[in-house]
């Protein structure tokens, strides 16, 4: 488990309540056709090619920004607990753990997201790169807005 002091030291962590139940949101975390539509920051698009959401599976998508710049992103998960956790690995520049938990709060999901970088160095130049601060933020509020329309057009 990650460690307050390292995520104090070298991550970043976010807290959400989510207007959804549980198992809505782990569908929208492990399907590829609801995840490539809610991932990334504001202005981007995603192409998943590989999702294989459990323990030793791999993750693979290209974002691509508003201004034409791909961005492959590879991932190994190193633990998946079904409505409980996705740990996952960055598997190439920068590089990170992301842990995600859920907690089931009946009409309400609570996620705890946290991104723990190798060292202080590499945090300190994704945030000032790619403001993965922000981008992370950005991240939740697109997941939001995709869980409220997919609620919406299932009722």
């Amino acid at each position: 488990m990650i460690k307050q002091s390292d995520i104090d030291d070298r991550g970043l962590q976010m807290v959400r309540i989510l207007n959804a139940p549980i198992d809505l949101v782990w569908e929208v975390w492990t399907k590829p056709e609801h995840i490539q539509n809610w991932w990334g920051p504001h202005g981007f698009t995603n192409e998943v090619s590989l999702l294989e959401p459990y323990t030793g599976g791999r993750y693979e998508l290209t974002m691509t920004g508003s201004d034409g710049t791909v961005y492959p992103n590879r991932y190994t998960y190193t633990e998946v607990i079904e409505r409980k956790l996705i740990a996952y690995k960055h598997e190439h520049g920068p590089h990170f753990i992301a842990h995600i938990e859920f907690e089931d709060l009946g009409e309400q999901t609570k996620i705890i997201w946290t991104m723990l970088f190798r060292d202080r160095e590499e945090f300190i130049q994704t945030v000032k790169t790619f403001k993965a601060d922000k981008g992370l933020e950005q991240n939740a509020e697109k997941l939001e807005v995709y869980l409220k329309d997919l609620k919406a057009k299932r009722k």
